[in-house]
């Protein structure tokens, strides 16, 4: 187009009309067209109204942010006014003349396909980059090759971080001690009603960055409050982008992005196709194993019903074993199922009615052992067999142990979980083996007669004392401190009240239960 520089180019002290970025192209005569630009435009003008000092002209120009102007000559000028050029080369400002064989249109349309044949460039990019990101999310490492793949599509780092903002996998040089510490500034503490850890949104366009070391991002609500959806940090020769995983409602991770320059547009396209694959991964992951742990319970039922046979050809193409006999059986709430799956063979077992149970099938030998690693608290049974009979009562076992150990002491384990084995509750009694909560309310009804009687005569220790002396009138008299007689009479009016017969050695042992399980 024979366009010729004659102000702001290399070699006058100014970035040169060449290394001007231009966005677009746009012709005005106004004297001031700057209210009707954005910044990066190319100027045509043939300065119909331009005469005297253009100062000021060029200094609007300037401040509006034009990438450069070109003076059409031949129409009102024959040569770009001198005022003009002196003012432009003063400003740094691009000016270049424009021939009058060469129409203002021809310019628009060469910088509109330039514009175009970059986009172009960009997208094509931009899609290489998203096909060798695809590539390595089918390759075994899986999220861990994208994030490796994506730290040199950026020419940077990149981190990949759990729901808790715990670090997962990190290329060299990756800073991710600012993404845990922006992370965990952001995230307010829980309510007490409310648990400390994150629940398991999707990948979000990152936030403007900050200067000077800040950063800020969009909310999404967290397991105590606002956790950051995107977030931007921007300081001294870096730029990080955070943006979360997870397809549901809150975010079950996290990934970041660092760089020395800032982020161009292809850039951020690419960094979110990767969230997109790094999401995808994640939730086909956990739809994989919710499939696996659907067919483990298949098994666990198999297992109860006596067909060993069936389980085992459902649990082999899951790459699964179960224990060789003896076993034990552990039970603890379903929360517990993660910590045991690495460790035993582990199914969710619901009976009708009641909650989900973790339950483990685990060789006896390393049950307690197995147990102490759950964050929960476990029940163990006895040594048990595959048997059907045997496998059901080792269930039956572990729950009635697991109830003991979630209402009081046992072996502390790793967390705050109690492991208590059904043998120590055999150890206690037969009151062990009851659950507390129906023996007392069995006892309160039982007893209910006596702890109502209006007489300053305590009949319920009297009771006690009575059993307690295997029905010997006179032992019974001595520990209580009162007449035989008068024990006599007290028991007569407990038989009258309790309409039970005392000589009868059910009613006895019902009696003596109930008081026990008053003193629990």
């Amino acid at each position: 187009m024979r366009l010729r520089p004659v102000a702001g180019v290399p070699g006058h002290g100014a970035r040169g009309v060449l290394d001007a970025a231009v966005r677009w192209v746009a012709v005005s005569e106004l004297a001031d067209p700057t209210p009707y630009l954005e910044g990066g435009e190319l100027l045509l003008t043939t300065g119909m109204r331009m005469e005297g000092d253009q100062s000021q002209y060029v200094a609007r120009l300037v401040a509006r942010g034009v990438a450069g102007l070109g003076f059409g000559v031949g129409v009102s000028h024959e040569e770009v006014p001198p005022a003009l050029v002196t003012a432009a080369e003063e400003a740094g400002l691009p000016l270049f003349e424009v021939p009058r064989e060469t129409p203002f249109i021809e310019i628009g349309k060469g910088v509109s396909e330039l514009l175009a044949a970059e986009q172009y460039d960009e997208i094509s990019r931009a899609f290489a980059a998203q096909g060798r990101l695809t590539r390595a999310a089918l390759r075994p490492e899986g999220m861990h090759a994208v994030i490796d793949r994506l730290a040199k599509e950026v020419g940077g780092w990149a981190a990949l971080l759990d729901e808790a903002g715990e670090v997962r996998h990190a290329t060299r040089g990756a800073n991710t001690d600012a993404v845990v510490s922006e992370l965990s500034r952001l995230r307010p503490a829980p309510r007490p009603s409310e648990p400390r850890r994150p629940e398991p949104g999707g990948p979000a366009e990152p936030g403007p960055a900050e200067e000077g070391g800040g950063g800020h991002g969009n909310g999404v609500r967290g397991g105590g409050g606002a956790l950051p959806a995107s977030l931007a940090l921007s300081g001294p020769g870096e730029h990080i982008v955070v943006q979360p995983l997870g397809g549901g409602a809150r975010p079950r991770g996290f990934f970041a992005v660092g760089a020395g320059q800032p982020f161009s547009p292809v850039t951020h396209t690419v960094i979110n196709a990767a969230g997109s694959l790094l999401t995808l991964a994640l939730e086909q992951g956990r739809t994989q194993l919710e499939a696996a742990r659907r067919a483990r319970s298949a098994v666990l039922e198999l297992l109860l019903s006596g067909a060993r046979e069936q389980a085992g050809a459902v649990l082999g193409p899951l790459g699964g074993r179960l224990p060789e006999e003896p076993l034990a059986v552990l039970a603890a709430g379903a929360d517990a199922l993660e910590a045991l799956e690495p460790l035993a063979f582990a199914a969710l077992f619901a009976s009708s009615g009641e909650r989900p149970l973790a339950v483990a099938l685990v060789p006896d030998t390393v049950a307690e052992k197995v147990a102490l690693e759950a964050d929960a608290p476990v029940g163990v049974s006895l040594p048990c067999g595959y048997a059907p009979e045997g496998l059901n009562g080792a269930l039956d076992q572990a729950r009635r142990a697991l109830a003991a150990a979630a209402g009081s002491g046992g072996t502390p384990g790793k967390g705050r979980g109690r492991v208590v084995t059904f043998g120590e509750l055999a150890g206690q009694g037969l009151l062990g083996l009851l659950d507390r909560a129906a023996a007392q309310a069995f006892a309160a009804a039982l007893l209910a007669p006596l702890t109502a009687y209006g007489s300053r005569a305590d009949l319920v220790e009297s009771l006690r004392a009575y059993l307690d002396s295997n029905g010997h009138w006179d032992a019974a008299a001595q520990r209580l401190g009162v007449h035989r007689h008068t024990l006599r009479y007290r028991m007569k009016r407990v038989t009258e009240l309790l309409g039970r017969d005392l000589d009868d050695p059910g009613v006895r042992a019902e009696l003596w239960l109930a008081l026990e399980a008053t003193r629990r």
